[in-house]
């Protein structure tokens, strides 16, 4: 099984597909934003992701208790889910731009929508695939809206029960989404491993036999490599120029060097999964001059009985299998020997 995302293919035996995720990571600056692009291409990401929303179709502005920001929450300091969103969206008039950017810079973008006119904006631009934040799962005319325009769909699983994923993957499927991606995710920033449960992943491909991976929270790069042991075909993780930056996302986003280190890990785990094979890989010689065979250890005569004292099991195997040992132990030899010839049976009266 595999899917199509632009140029690149997505399945078990392809690359694991590499999404940075730009989010608030811009800082409110175009600049940034596409050099933020740049990087993640130089980094060697296969794409980045925008998020598409404004405040105004995300929530509304509203300081009653059901808009404020819980304080537990790392964005409690923006006090409303209308301010926070106002902060960490990205202008809608950016889109094009940055579009043409990472065309310029042979990276795919796409985006995830949060709303029915966020959809028609990126239909306007082409984009090749579309995500669903796990907080729209249960936004069922979302999912019918996005499975109608046929293309791929990534979904993130972090705020969605079981009965959600099901509901939800049934309308993608039933508007027309034959293309699925299934993201495991921990909805908490940053995310503590030990509420990651990797082992979902292989088990969300099989459940509901689609593509699986995910979308990683949690600080450093040893979870996502973990999951393309598991089998991850995707890994998506937030992306910033600069730790210090002073955007919403940067305390638990990767810097370039983060990103670097996680593309070439996986591009390395990957090729290391390889096949089932039982074969013995590498150089004839070395492997062989590892394993143990049976020589003659104390020279013997014509027609002399071999006994214990003539025989060794030692490295090389150039010898005779150890696995005749017992069958040749009071046998004659046919002709003299000395100490460190190889036997064989030919050289047995068996």
């Amino acid at each position: 099984m595999k899917i199509q995302i632009a140029d690149k293919y997505i399945g078990v035996d392809e690359p694991v597909f590499i999404v940075a995720e730009m989010s608030a990571n811009h800082g409110g600056d175009i600049n940034k934003a596409k050099e933020i692009i740049k990087r993640a291409k130089d980094c060697g990401a296969d794409a980045v992701k925008l998020q598409t929303y404004r405040a105004d179709t995300i929530t509304l502005d509203c300081e009653k208790q059901d808009f404020l920001i819980p304080e537990n929450d790392p964005w409690h300091y923006k006090k409303t889910l209308f301010n926070l969103y106002k902060e960490a969206y990205t202008p809608w008039e950016w889109h094009e731009e940055l579009f043409q950017e990472a065309k310029k810079n042979e990276i795919i973008i796409f985006s995830a929508p949060f709303d029915s006119t966020a959809v028609d904006l990126l239909e306007e631009l082409n984009a090749p695939a579309y995500k669903i934040a796990s907080a729209e799962v249960t936004d069922i005319p979302l999912l019918e809206k996005v499975a109608k325009t046929k293309r791929p769909v990534i979904m993130s699983t972090g705020l969605a029960e079981i009965d959600d994923l099901d509901l939800a993957i049934d309308t993608l499927r039933r508007n027309g989404c034959e293309e699925l991606v299934l993201l495991k995710c921990t909805a908490s920033y940053p995310a503590p491993p030990e509420q990651m449960n990797l082992k979902t992943i292989p088990d969300l491909a099989l459940r509901y036999n689609c593509l699986s991976g995910l979308s990683d929270h949690t600080l450093g790069v040893g979870v996502p490599i973990a999951a393309v042991a598991l089998g991850a075909t995707m890994i998506e993780k937030h992306f910033v120029l600069d730790k210090t930056d002073n955007t919403v996302d940067a305390f638990f986003s990767l810097d370039p060097s983060d990103l670097n280190l996680l593309v070439s890990e996986i591009r390395k785990i990957k090729k290391a999964i390889g096949k089932v094979d039982y074969s013995i890989p590498g150089d004839p010689d070395t492997k062989f001059n590892a394993r143990r065979s049976l020589y003659v250890s104390k020279p013997i005569k014509k027609n002399e009985m071999l006994n214990p004292e003539h025989i060794k099991s030692v490295r090389p195997s150039h010898g005779l299998h150890p696995k005749y040992y017992k069958d040749i132990i009071g046998k004659t030899v046919n002709k003299d020997l000395d100490l460190g010839d190889r036997l064989n049976l030919d050289l047995i009266n068996m």
